[in-house]
């Protein structure tokens, strides 16, 4: 009797499943995926951009500024107003130079829209472009 409990046990632990090397997989899958994954930085700002026919869209890694309606300068998700443009994009141009797309309000005056384009050209940004929502 004693023999066949014994080899109950023995058939019992024979039947289970490791699943020790299932979740080595789903780990690395894990991190995988987190490694690969492009985050894409947005200005931490809802912007109402005005509309425009010749709107086309940009690659992922750009430069975004946001200029909100009561006329706050966001990168980022921070406010660093129109003073702060020329020394926060001139030091991530020097490193890595790259596209700006400017996201204006549509209720945002010329004279702040000029202003911000002019830091950012002396902060030494080459390629600035205005966000708008397609046309018809």
């Amino acid at each position: 009797m004693k023999s066949s409990l014994d080899a109950r046990t023995t058939e019992q632990e024979s039947q289970d499943i490791d699943l020790a090397p299932l979740l080595d997989v789903v780990f690395i899958l894990l991190i995988f995926f987190i490694v690969t994954t492009v985050f894409v930085k947005e200005t931490g700002v809802e912007v109402d951009k005005p509309t425009a026919v010749s709107s086309q869209n940009l690659q992922k890694t750009v430069l975004l500024l946001a200029i909100t309606s009561d006329g706050q300068v966001m990168y980022s998700g921070t406010n660093i107003g129109v003073a702060g443009i020329r020394s926060t994009l001139g030091h991530i141009n020097d490193k890595d130079p790259r596209p700006l797309i400017i996201q204006a309000d549509k209720t945002v005056t010329t004279e702040l829209l000029v202003s911000v384009i002019d830091q950012a050209k002396l902060a030494g940004i080459n390629n600035i472009n205005l966000a708008t929502v397609a046309g018809e």
